[in-house]
C-alpha cells in the first residue's frame, strides 16, 4: 500500500486490524524491525501514518505522538494476550485500553448499526484494534496463528477450510519447506 509517506515496508499486511498491529514488528535478514521505530527509513510519526493508512483509519484518527503512544501500550498487550490467553495482566492492560472509548448504537438506513466514540481521539486506533481482539478472541480465538517459521513470528488469522495453514505467506512456508523438500529429493 502507499501512503504519502510512502510504501507499506510490511511482509504481512490485512489481516484483522489486531493481528496487523502486530505485524508491526517481524523480523528481516535475521534483524527485528518495527514500523514505528523506524522501518525503511521512517519516522515513528511515518510509521504510524502508513499503519493507518493500511487499516483504513487514516481517514479517522491523525498520526501523532500521542497516539502513537496509545497505540503501542495496545500492541504490547496484545502481543502478551496472543501469547498468553490466561494471562491475567495482559487482559487488564487490554481492559485498561477499552476504558477509552464505547459503542453507540445506532439507527441506519439497513437497521441496526454501532458508531464507536472516544473521550480522547488519540486512543482511538488502540481501542479499535483491542476491540477487534475481543470480537475475534469470541469468533476465531483457535484460528489465531504464529508463523511457524522460526525466523518470522508474524501472526496471521488462519481462514483456511480446514484450520491447518502453518505459514503466514506461501513465500515462508517455501522458505522453510523448500531446503526440506530439496533434501528428501536429494537423499532418494
Amino acid at each position: 500500500m502507499t501512503t504519502g509517506t510512502g510504501a507499506d515496508p510490511r511482509p504481512l499486511t490485512g489481516e484483522p486490524v489486531s493481528l496487523d498491529l502486530l505485524n508491526t514488528r517481524w523480523t528481516e535478514d535475521g534483524e527485528p524491525v518495527d514500523l514505528f521505530a523506524g522501518a525503511a527509513g521512517l519516522t515513528r510519526v511515518q510509521g504510524l501514518a502508513v499503519w493507518l493508512e493500511s487499516a483504513g483509519l487514516a481517514d479517522r484518527f491523525r498520526a501523532d505522538a500521542a497516539t502513537l503512544v496509545h497505540l503501542l501500550t495496545a500492541r504490547e498487550a496484545l502481543a502478551r494476550a496472543v501469547a498468553d490467553p490466561a494471562d491475567a495482566s495482559a487482559r487488564a492492560l487490554l481492559d485498561a485500553v477499552l476504558e477509552h472509548g464505547r459503542i453507540r448504537i445506532t439507527f441506519t438506513a439497513e437497521g441496526a448499526g454501532e458508531r464507536s466514540e472516544f473521550a480522547d481521539p488519540t486512543w482511538g486506533p488502540a481501542w479499535i484494534a483491542v476491540r477487534g481482539h475481543l470480537e475475534l478472541s469470541g469468533t476465531a480465538a483457535d484460528r489465531i496463528r504464529a508463523c511457524a517459521s522460526p525466523t518470522c513470528g508474524l501472526r496471521f488469522l488462519d481462514d483456511s477450510r480446514d484450520g491447518n495453514r502453518r505459514w503466514c505467506s506461501t513465500a515462508c512456508g517455501d522458505r522453510v519447506e523448500g531446503p526440506r523438500h530439496n533434501a528428501r529429493t536429494r537423499e532418494r
